[in-house]
């Protein structure tokens, strides 16, 4: 008996219907999977900060969420390639570790939501109408550089009492009001700042020579996310001239800064997953108060201080968060 062409046209659609739409158990389209892009001028480790705190807040990777992840490896011209690249995958929102991953990926996207976790002032720059109500595409934390750029030089103070000439490290992308807060820190505490420009890893070396040629007795370092991702050489650097350092993250000390003091990073990573899950979960970054950090953190590295001949301060050793030894 011949089948009728009606039949078989049938049959044919449910067919190719069975195969382009996935099924779930229950019969239902697959829902799909919200991506998260993360983008940071450091050094890949393999797994991100948020991965976490993520999971704290019921998310498993893979399964009910995928990460993205994308490392400058710290180069920061490598930045707005990798923000294209997250943009053309059309990831849900993309979190950005510093001001120049920000930058990138606000001139990448005016729609995908940020999650910003940077050192600058969004009002002041433009890039929120309020800390309370930014009324964009970006929301997060801000890290205030400019602000504790004071509190640094008086810890170093602390630590080296004769203190007179410091170095400060100077990165042009790094938030405008920091080389004037720095300064007006500076002379409050009989300090005499002297400022050197790096814009890239290949002028570390001619900074650090000049520094030495100028009687520099320490350095400051207000990180940029540029500087944080070659911690690493800045601290052989500020050891081979023997000049103690100052940073703002705790893994700044952990590679081998005399100290730092900035805010807990294991916070942010808490605040920036949180932001990521009210966006996932319908919230509007306009809508999201961008957040300053409330836990700070001094950590000393002994280890450092014994190479460099110092004496640490027992009542700066009691207020250190972390000692390194």
């Amino acid at each position: 008996m011949a089948v009728r062409p009606k039949l078989v046209r049938l049959t044919t659609v449910a067919a190719v219907l069975f195969f382009v739409v996935p099924l779930t158990t229950s019969g239902q389209p697959a829902a799909r999977v919200p991506s998260v892009g993360s983008l940071s001028t450091g050094l890949s480790t393999g797994a991100s900060p948020l991965s976490g705190d993520l999971a704290a807040l019921g998310y498993v990777e893979g399964k009910t969420i995928i990460l993205q992840l994308r490392y400058a490896e710290g180069r920061v011209d490598r930045l707005p390639g990798l923000a294209a690249e997250l943009v053309r995958l059309n990831v849900d929102v993309i979190v950005v570790w510093g001001v120049e991953p920000l930058e990138a990926v606000r001139k990448a996207t005016s729609r995908i939501p940020i999650v910003m976790v940077a050192g600058s002032d969004p009002v002041a720059t433009g890039l929120a109408a309020s800390l309370a109500k930014p009324g964009g595409t970006i929301t997060g934390v801000t890290v205030g550089q400019a602000e504790l750029a004071g509190k640094r030089l008086e810890l170093l103070r602390e630590a080296l009492p004769r203190l007179s000439r410091v170095a400060v490290l100077r990165d042009p992308s790094a938030d405008p009001a920091v080389v004037p807060e720095t300064e007006s820190a500076a002379r409050a505490l009989n300090l005499r700042p002297l400022m050197f420009t790096v814009r890239a890893p290949a002028d570390f070396d001619g900074a650090f020579r000049a520094a030495v040629k100028a009687r520099a007795e320490a350095v400051l370092v207000n990180e940029t996310s540029m500087l944080s991702a070659n911690r690493a050489k800045l601290a052989e650097l500020a050891l081979r001239n023997r000049l103690p350092a100052v940073g703002s993250w705790g893994a700044s000390s952990v590679a081998g800064f005399l100290m730092s003091y900035g805010p807990e990073q294991s916070d942010l990573f808490r605040r920036a997953a949180t932001y990521v899950d009210k966006i996932l979960k319908g919230a509007k970054p306009a809508d999201l108060p961008i957040e300053q950090p409330s836990k700070f953190e001094l950590v000393i590295n002994l280890k450092t201080a014994q190479t460099l001949g110092l004496s640490i301060p027992q009542p700066l050793l009691q207020r250190a968060d972390r000692v390194i030894e």
